[in-house]
């Protein structure tokens, strides 16, 4: 499977923002997809992964109720709403995907990554 992310950008404080994650492949709806930040110096940290039928969400701490994962099957797509966004947000934002259902942390679970989109939050 190929991802392609997009919708980073520059905001600020409190502002919203949604990711996009575009995926090829027939078999994308049997996929577990993650979005993952990385600033410089710190390894790459789970933000909120996906199962395959959208059914099963998992968020980290730092983003609960200001991060929201979702998916479109029929689109091949998933999505990450941000609101409340604050400077520590601020990373490069990748999505990757694994086969099976399970909500994964660790970056290295996953085999299928696309190219990073920038977040930029100021103050």
């Amino acid at each position: 499977v190929q991802l392609q992310a997009s919708g980073g950008g520059l905001v600020q404080t409190g502002d919203s923002l949604r990711l996009a994650c575009a995926a090829s492949g027939r078999t994308f709806s049997s996929y577990t997809v993650g979005w993952f930040r990385q600033v410089p110096g710190k390894e790459r940290e789970l933000v909120a992964a996906v199962s395959p039928s959208g059914g099963r969400t998992l968020h980290a701490d730092s983003v609960k109720g200001r991060f929201t994962i979702s998916r479109d099957n029929a689109k091949n797509m998933v999505y990450l709403q941000m609101n409340s966004l604050k400077p520590e947000d601020t990373a490069v934002y990748y999505c990757a995907a694994r086969d099976g259902g399970v909500l994964a942390g660790p970056h290295r679970a996953y085999d299928y990554w696309g190219q990073g989109t920038l977040v930029t939050v100021s103050t």
